[in-house]
């Protein structure tokens, strides 16, 4: 398998989402290695904003044409905004996944990046994965 993308100044979970932090907000989507696992995206489903998410617990789902899969938050904190363009293309997550985002948090806690990836401590993960 080729080489795993894994941009600097993003943090990652062991479940393959990505969280990139700039100023009160953040950002979160899945990591390349995780949409290229999963095949052809169909269906997303996240949180609309004002839930709160937990780390490392599941706030939404993501379906391929190969399987269903839940979203696990990289840091809690609350959603302030979903990406509309994934629920009329969720294929676009197959084109570039680090521009293609689920949501946006705000109230995180930094702290909780200890229990997260650099890029690459990441890409060290994944390459013992395959």
């Amino acid at each position: 398998m080729a080489e795993t993308s894994a941009p600097q100044g993003y943090y990652f979970s062991e479940k393959h989402e990505w969280i990139k932090i700039e100023g009160d907000t953040a950002t979160i989507g899945i990591s390349d290695y995780a949409q290229s696992s999963l095949g052809d995206i169909v269906f997303v489903d996240v949180p609309k904003p004002g839930k709160s998410i937990q780390q490392s617990e599941s706030f939404g789902t993501i379906e391929s044409v190969k399987a269903a899969e839940d979203l696990y938050a990289p840091m809690s904190g609350e959603v302030i905004e979903t990406n509309p363009g994934i629920a009329s293309d969720p294929a676009s997550i197959n084109g570039n996944p680090f521009e293609t985002w689920f949501i946006k948090i705000k109230g995180f806690s930094e702290s909780e990046l200890n229990k997260l990836m650099d890029a690459s401590k990441y890409k060290e993960y994944v390459a013992g994965l395959e």
